[in-house]
């Protein structure tokens, strides 16, 4: 088995479409399943959706009908029969958002936002699935939900991996090409879940690790895994091999093109992971596996932007111990915040956070009744991995620098 993932650049549109059916032509499609993303930017108009269904109900249709008006026109370029059996499957995907949207009683934001980011996914795999067919690469639509089975931490949803394992080598016909959607699960209610924004090449090592796959190819508009993200750094490098272990680092810091959790399941059966270009599907790309650590040995570069850096003091001025410590991380778990980095001396603590749940006021409030603190939003963190001092150098350039952490092989530099 070999597992090929396409984010959303590679099906952003209905050229896109077509050059993915080119890829698997081009580099065969036996024993392959495929796991596709949402259209382009569909992700991020689902969002607005679900912001409007809180907080702009006036807004929320027109918001939907833009989403539905971007499918339709990729499916009458893609499909010259208007009668193709498509276009009411696609209708019936946004019947059933629309009938979730008027229906739903849960105020839960998280829950909400699984249930209705997930049609991105939906409609664009009935679109693709049916396309391939209709041009002769015959393949089996399959329900991400229906195999990948997880708990009900809504939005980083944790896999239970038994169940998983029983779905997929129970009810997956390996003997067609498959097609299924990155990024959905589904909890033992059988509501949806979702694994985490880019979730979906996690969803591929899912995949490969329960049907024992040769390998996971990710197909990038980039020719492999750069040296750093080309939207921040200039003149970046084609790194050729990454070990495990150094990919799960970069990804650990925040590289964009690998996700971190899908690294692990790959290592445990030492299945390869290949990271190429789907605008040229011939070229070697970089192979992520068991072996040397990174070739060629270059300082890497990750950044993370619109983060939050909150630096804490005792009121007394005392020691901050591990009861402290102990303290602070409960209510950052509590909060649920991501921790990016930390750094503590004698009278001080700071922590470099990610505050994707909207918390920060609350847990200000409470950190605020036992700590002296100053919070610094919308601060970025940049990590070089192999730095040397030339790096760094070109890093702080016209920056303020508010937190600077180095060990032999990461630094790590927060500014403003």
């Amino acid at each position: 088995m070999q597992i090929f993932k396409f984010g959303g650049a590679s099906v952003k549109d209905a050229k896109s479409v077509k050059n993915l059916a080119s890829v698997l032509k081009t580099v065969g499609y036996k024993n392959t399943l495929i796991v596709i993303s949402a259209m382009g930017k569909v992700t991020n108009a689902l969002e607005v959706v679900i912001t409007n269904y809180f907080n702009n109900k006036s807004a929320l249709q027109s918001t939907v009908q833009d989403i539905i008006k971007f499918h339709n026109d990729i499916l009458f370029d893609l499909f010259e029969n208007e009668n193709h059996p498509v276009f009411t499957q696609v209708k019936l995907l946004f019947n059933e958002l629309n009938a979730f949207l008027k229906t739903n009683k849960s105020p839960n934001y998280s829950f909400v936002y699984d249930q209705v980011v997930c049609y991105g996914e939906l409609v664009s795999t009935t679109i693709i699935s049916h396309y391939l067919n209709t041009i002769g690469i015959k393949n089996n639509w399959i329900d991400a939900r229906n195999f990948i089975k997880t708990d009900d931490y809504y939005r980083s949803a944790n896999v239970n991996w038994q169940a998983t394992q029983t779905a997929i080598s129970g009810n997956l016909n390996t003997n067609i090409l498959n097609v299924t959607q990155g990024f959905l699960g589904s909890d033992a209610n059988n509501f949806t879940t979702t694994l985490g924004r880019e979730g979906s090449d996690y969803t591929a090592a899912i995949f490969a690790y329960c049907l024992n796959a040769q390998s996971v190819t990710i197909w990038k508009d980039v020719p492999g895994v750069l040296n750093a993200d080309p939207r921040y750094f200039e003149n970046t490098q084609l790194l050729h091999k990454i070990s495990y272990t150094e990919a799960i680092e970069l990804a650990f810091y925040g590289a964009s093109v690998i996700h971190p959790k899908t690294l692990q399941p790959l290592q445990k059966k030492e299945i390869t992971l290949y990271v190429k270009s789907f605008l040229n599907p011939t070229l070697a790309g970089t192979s992520v596996s068991k072996g040397v650590g990174i070739t060629p040995l270059i300082p890497c570069f990750i950044a993370k932007k619109n983060l939050v850096l909150i630096s804490l003091s005792t009121l007394d001025f005392s020691y901050v111990v591990e009861e402290n410590i102990s303290e602070i991380f409960a209510l950052l778990h509590q909060h649920k915040m991501k921790v990016d980095v930390i750094q503590n001396s004698a009278i001080s603590f700071s922590v470099c956070i990610n505050n994707m749940y909207n918390n920060l006021d609350n847990l200000l409030q409470q950190l605020k009744a036992k700590f002296s603190v100053t919070c610094h939003k919308n601060v970025s963190l940049y990590t070089i991995r192999h730095y040397n001092q030339n790096a760094i150098k070109q890093l702080e350039t016209d920056k303020t620098v508010l937190l600077k952490q180095l060990t032999q092989e990461t630094v790590q530099i927060v500014t403003k």
